[in-house]
């Protein structure tokens, strides 16, 4: 097995504009029916051709099949309605119209399996699917039936394990958790949150990842950032906790970031996905400036558990810039796996 650095995507990938508005979050289909089912599918899989044209080795769904993250994933459950949207306010940043909960929420059927098999039969190597985190999913929906953001969360952490279940049995090797909500609300992180993910990573037989960012390169993340000082010390409230859980691999945010790269000391022994593309900029990296990051993180993680990714979803950039950016990614990790002579 080569001990190169491993390089791959957070999640999302620019959709083709035959498929949907491009550079748009919730972006409506262009297409409908069984069209729109087969162009998902050949979306899909240009994405794993740009991943694996650009070298990078964990490959990913690209998000092809979801107008979003979270929503995609609740619109396959009962006891939500998606026709009377409510307005909520998206992890303090901005406001949305969002899926309601009214009844007891339910699972009936798998969700992306189909997709995960899809994606298993294009490539021979690793393969990493994404799905939200219990405590993000609760942040994107309005909630009229439980009546407690903690409750739901145990309701879709046990979902989520179901399917994530389902997906590591198809051949998934890496299921990961989004949870940008982790970001925000530390309190209750620190009460529930973690072992609601803990619950919706529960035996599995693959291995388990959170991504926890500071957004998508939209105008509203941009802002927030810019208004959260001199250091991002948020992962410091996140980072012990999850070091003290079952979930094997943490997925942050690094690249353009002020975020104290030593935090990842407190992650010693788990896998560490060090975002080394920035996604609020269209300026691609190079491949030195993806390696320095690199480099900066094995001040604080050995060498084994690094690996390159994106710092969040490029679904907002041109398709042309990310995909220069992964060859840079890419590039990024050979630069430095071969300065440390590793094969």
């Amino acid at each position: 097995m080569s001990k190169r650095i491993k390089t791959a995507i957070s999640g999302s990938l620019p959709k083709p504009a035959w498929l949907a508005e491009p550079e748009k979050l919730w972006a409506p289909w262009q297409l409908q029916g069984e069209a729109l089912a087969q162009a998902k599918t050949d979306a899909m899989r240009l994405a794993v051709d740009d991943q694996l044209r650009s070298g990078i080795t964990v490959i990913g769904d690209g998000e092809q099949t979801r107008q979003h993250f979270v929503t995609t994933f609740i619109d396959h459950l009962g006891g939500v309605d998606f026709v009377n949207r409510k307005t909520v306010r998206i992890r303090n940043r901005y406001d949305a119209e969002v899926p309601v909960v009214v009844d007891k929420v339910t699972r009936t059927r798998s969700v992306f399996v189909e997709d995960a098999k899809r994606l298993r039969a294009l490539t021979k190597g690793p393969i990493k699917f994404t799905l939200p985190g219990p405590m993000t999913m609760i942040d994107t929906l309005y909630d009229n039936y439980y009546k407690s953001r903690e409750k739901l969360a145990w309701a879709f952490a046990e979902i989520l394990n179901e399917e994530a279940k389902e997906l590591a049995a198809v051949g998934v090797d890496v299921v990961q958790f989004d949870e940008p909500a982790f970001n925000v609300f530390f309190d209750e992180v620190r009460d529930w949150g973690v072992k609601t993910l803990e619950r919706a990573a529960q035996d599995l037989s693959c291995k388990s990842a959170v991504h926890i960012c500071y957004g998508y390169g939209i105008e509203a993340n941009i802002k927030w950032k810019q208004g959260l000082g001199e250091e991002w010390r948020q992962y410091e409230h996140v980072f012990p906790l999850l070091a003290k859980s079952r979930i094997d691999q943490v997925s942050l945010e690094c690249q353009n970031s002020r975020v104290p790269m030593e935090f990842i000391e407190m992650l010693r022994g788990k896998d560490v996905l060090v975002g080394a593309i920035d996604v609020g900029t269209h300026q691609v990296e190079t491949p030195e400036a993806v390696a320095n990051v690199l480099r900066r993180a094995l001040q604080y993680a050995d060498v084994e558990h690094i690996q390159g990714c994106t710092n969040c979803g490029l679904v907002t950039m041109p398709r042309e810039v990310a995909t220069a950016k992964l060859r840079a990614l890419a590039a990024g990790a050979d630069l430095l796996s071969t300065e440390l002579g590793l094969d």
